[in-house]
């Protein structure tokens, strides 16, 4: 049972931001009805993710990241959600397989992925053996900040569903050890 239920009487600026959710993806995910307490968060959570959509890294590699988050923060919540929404941006299920647990086979994925699992190992103190190798994988750095930027905010949903012990309304995936 959530320590957080989802909003079931939500605000007007909540409901305003449930409707686009609604209207964008055809539900309102249990994790976005949970930060619906709190508009002004959801909302600059979807605005910060719609703005990180925009940048170089392609849907791919944006799930690619969240799958490598997931796994890492042993999130079940992110881990099922983006499953599904990474098989939709053309992840196959070895791809999946292979960001989760930090081994694809292409070269600037594995680079991502990488860089997103050191961020979080290291909370940051990144090494220069670490930079150095995302950038001979071709990052430059407005990739790296980049690949923080959705790192971050990838954390920011792990943490929520892990405070929030969120019911997880897509088909069930476990990390592969429970955090």
């Amino acid at each position: 049972m959530p320590r957080i239920q989802p909003v079931t009487n939500p605000s007007a600026d909540a409901t305003a931001i449930f409707n686009g959710v609604k209207a964008k993806i055809g539900m309102v995910p249990n994790l976005y009805a949970t930060l619906g307490h709190a508009p002004n968060v959801l909302g600059g959570y979807l605005d910060f993710s719609a703005r990180l959509a925009s940048g170089q890294l392609s849907a791919k590699e944006r799930e690619q990241i969240a799958l490598a988050v997931g796994e890492v923060n042993a999130c079940a919540y992110c881990l099922s959600a983006h499953t599904v929404i990474g098989k939709g941006a053309g992840l196959s299920a070895n791809d999946i397989a292979d960001a989760r647990f930090g081994t694809p086979s292409e070269n600037r994925a594995r680079a991502i992925v990488s860089l997103a699992r050191s961020i979080i190992a290291t909370k940051g103190h990144v090494p220069e053996t670490e930079l150095a190798a995302a950038r001979q994988a071709g990052l430059d750095d407005s990739l790296v900040v980049e690949v923080f930027a959705v790192t971050v905010a990838n954390i920011f949903t792990n943490y929520a569903n892990h405070l929030f012990d969120t019911d997880i309304d897509f088909p069930k995936v476990a990390p592969q050890k429970a955090a």
